[in-house]
Parts: structure tokens; C-alpha cells; sequence
């Protein structure tokens, strides 16, 4: 089967296995993410596990992400969970499919403080030759295991063009 920039989900899964069991490896395929993704790579978020369908990753609270309250900026924690959902979706679909966001809504429930845990939970849809809507969700919780924000994002899945 032919890689297309289209259908990087299966691509990103190999990397992931590859390289999540070396040391610095979360941290250098998480850069190499962010290389691929630019806008999503600004965040430095890092992948502590990707499994079809489930996936972690952890954002720290450092200056470039925090808002002018002290807390991380709204568009950073939906930048995050957008990220999450995708790799959740994408990471579950082999080279065949390609995925693009159709929307996303994004719930504040608590300022967002120090280090951030999000996890992006997905049903796997069958992708045949129709595209198929899905919508995947993120939590993002803070080191206390509260919610500070809920991402729900839709996501269309298709064949990859060739």
C-alpha cells in the first residue's frame, strides 16, 4: 500500500512503536509530531500513550501556553485535545483513510494550573468507500484528577486519495 501525506494515522502508529519503548523516545516522537503538525507542535505536548482508539498526552503550564489570568489559554487546552482526538481516530485507521476536523466544541470548567493530563477516548468506525462522521472526545484534567475541560470534536473519515 502506497504512504500518502493524506493518511498519516498508520505512519504515526509504526513511529510510535518504534520509537515509545526507547529512552527519550515519548519525547522525540512527540517532536517529530510536532513537526508534522506545526500549528499542534507550538504547545510542546508530549505522547505518554497512543493505542488505537486511546490515547494520553501530557501538556506542562510554562509560560507559552498561560493567558494573561496565569492559567493555560483556552486555545492552547483546545489545541491539545484537538491533538488527543485525532491521534485517538487517526492512530486507529491504517493508510487507506485519511481524516479532516469538521468541528470541535470545547467546555472551561476550572482554570487550567500546572501540569495537564488529557485523554482522548474513540470509537473506531468502519471506513468503507462513504465518508463517515465521527466524534471523538478529550478530557483534560488537572494533577488533582479534576476536569479543567472537555474537547468534543468531529471528525470526517475517508478513503485517502491516491
Amino acid at each position: 500500500m502506497t504512504r500518502t501525506l493524506e493518511a498519516p494515522g498508520a505512519r504515526l502508529r509504526r513511529l510510535w512503536l518504534r520509537l515509545a519503548p526507547l529512552p527519550g523516545g515519548r519525547r522525540l516522537f512527540s517532536w517529530l509530531l510536532g513537526r508534522m503538525v506545526p500549528y499542534s507542535g507550538t504547545i510542546g505536548a508530549v505522547v505518554d500513550q497512543f493505542e488505537p482508539g486511546h490515547v494520553v498526552v501530557r501538556l506542562r503550564d510554562r509560560r507559552r501556553v498561560r493567558n494573561h489570568l496565569g492559567s493555560v489559554h483556552a486555545i492552547a487546552l483546545a489545541n491539545v485535545g484537538e491533538l488527543a482526538t485525532g491521534l485517538a481516530i487517526l492512530g486507529a485507521m491504517d493508510e487507506s483513510v485519511r481524516g479532516i476536523l469538521t468541528g470541535i466544541e470545547v467546555a472551561y470548567t476550572k482554570k487550567a494550573r500546572g501540569p495537564l493530563r488529557v485523554e482522548a477516548v474513540a470509537d473506531i468506525p468502519e471506513v468503507g468507500d462513504a465518508s463517515v462522521d465521527t466524534r471523538v472526545s478529550a478530557d483534560i484534567l488537572d494533577t488533582s484528577g479534576e476536569v479543567v475541560s472537555v474537547v468534543h470534536a468531529q471528525w470526517r473519515l475517508g478513503p485517502a486519495r491516491r
